[in-house]
């Protein structure tokens, strides 16, 4: 429990920063320089308002020198990043493994938004998570390689996976939700086949009951582009956490043992 609240205090401040990345990463611009201003009159923001979701409740979600409304958004952010965080550590504990998951879901949460924001996963963000994630992952399989072998593995077969469906039907998947899936493939398989399988059942069926609840609501039709990495990673981390349980359930019920 310690190490959860530990990872949940560390998720707000990291949530703060990915506020920052979800707004200039899309933009081309840099996430270190300038610091953080007030959009309405550019005033730089203060490091005491700067506070993880307190600041933005002291001010009561204004900017403190021209009043102009900051979104919840921001809290919002900060809040689920560190609850995702806490989710994390109370899974892994103070287990090895327990960096390359939090890095996980820190990006996780970026590309999330930023898919939902402008329908793209941007390469700088996806494309190192590859080499972030062996690295983690092999420092946490020093005693039993196999698991970085099986990781490595699953990265490449859900990527053919991605690509073949991506090649068969460029305009129901973009290039990008193949590149996040080859980073998601890697940490599932890590922790089992039975996650891996699990986490892309769980991305196609939440992606599909999705976009059925669009098309029966009358806020699209079938040819509605909706963008996908949002469900991959959601899946993804179905299976992290209850993988092996879904798993077990599934084959209890169809095999009654």
């Amino acid at each position: 429990m310690i190490i959860a609240l530990l990872a949940g205090a560390f998720g707000l401040l990291i949530g703060s920063f990915l506020n920052v990345v979800v707004w200039r990463v899309p933009r081309g611009e840099s996430v270190v320089r300038p610091p953080s201003a007030c959009p309405a009159c550019g005033a730089a923001i203060r490091p005491r308002d700067n506070l993880p979701v307190v600041g933005w409740l002291v001010l009561r979600g204004r900017c403190r020198d021209c009043g102009a409304a900051i979104s919840a958004r921001y809290p919002l952010v900060e809040a689920g990043t560190g609850l995702l965080f806490a989710l994390v550590g109370l899974r892994f504990g103070a287990h090895a493994v327990l960096p390359a998951f939090l890095y996980l879901a820190a990006v996780s949460v970026a590309l999330t938004l930023i898919d939902l924001d402008v329908k793209r996963l941007p390469d700088v963000l996806t494309l190192p998570s590859y080499g972030v994630g062996i690295v983690l992952l092999g420092l946490a399989s020093l005693s039993d390689p196999q698991q970085l072998l099986r990781a490595v593995l699953g990265a490449a077969a859900l990527f053919a996976l991605y690509f073949a469906l991506c090649f068969a039907y460029p305009a129901g998947m973009g290039f990008g939700d193949v590149k996040l899936s080859g980073v998601l493939g890697l940490y599932t398989a890590w922790l089992g086949w039975d996650v891996w399988a699990s986490g892309v059942m769980a991305g196609f069926l939440l992606g599909g009951v999705f976009g059925i609840a669009v098309i029966l609501s009358g806020r699209g039709g079938r040819k509605t582009a909706l963008p996908f990495g949002p469900f991959m990673i959601l899946g993804a981390f179905v299976a992290i956490f209850f993988g092996h349980g879904l798993v077990d359930g599934y084959l209890h019920l169809t095999t009654g043992g």
